[in-house]
């Protein structure tokens, strides 16, 4: 070999060795498994935290949605009663007749995945006898489906003097 060779793999040899560090230990770089495996669990924590507060946070909207739809139809009903002094079951009558609508409503309306299904409501008619007059009513329930199904808060309804149910076991929900 050539004198320029050797003089060229010794250069090499001294600029990759690395020297004793501090307290005569020898220097390294990069992350010990140890490390590498605490980051992963923290950020594992951190993700199962993030997507149990988001899925909390997309069925509230899912709900708000589906009140805000109950909301809407009991003022629909309201407005037909006070023009035909009767409550309709029909979408037409409440939207207009040239509503793409039709019961079951699906909630969220422009979604491709329902989460709440309204069913045409339930009408009573006027009665009147001789002694007592029973006014007409209706009622609407907004029935949790698919992926919200497992919500605790249940489904919803209202009625035609404003009472407001749930059925879920939680409270604080609507």
């Amino acid at each position: 070999m050539s004198m320029y060779v050797k003089k060229l793999k010794s250069a090499r040899s001294r600029v990759f060795q690395r020297g004793p560090g501090p307290l005569g230990r020898v220097a390294s770089s990069g992350f010990t498994l140890i490390e590498v495996m605490i980051v992963v669990v923290v950020v594992g924590i951190l993700a199962a935290i993030a997507v149990g507060s988001y899925s909390k946070s997309v069925q509230k909207n899912n709900r708000s949605a589906a009140k805000t739809a109950l909301l809407d139809l009991a003022a629909r009903e309201e407005k037909y009663f006070s023009l035909n002094n009767a409550y309709s079951s029909t979408i037409t009558d409440l939207y207009g007749a040239s509503t793409p609508l039709t019961f079951p409503l699906s909630i969220p309306l422009n979604s491709s995945s329902t989460k709440y299904t309204i069913a045409a409501p339930t009408i009573g008619a006027a009665a009147t006898t001789a002694t007592t007059t029973t006014p007409a009513t209706f009622s609407f329930t907004a029935q949790a489906v698919n992926g919200q199904a497992s919500d605790a808060c249940g489904n919803y309804s209202i009625n035609s003097v404003g009472q407001q149910s749930v059925s879920g076991t939680a409270s604080g929900c609507w």
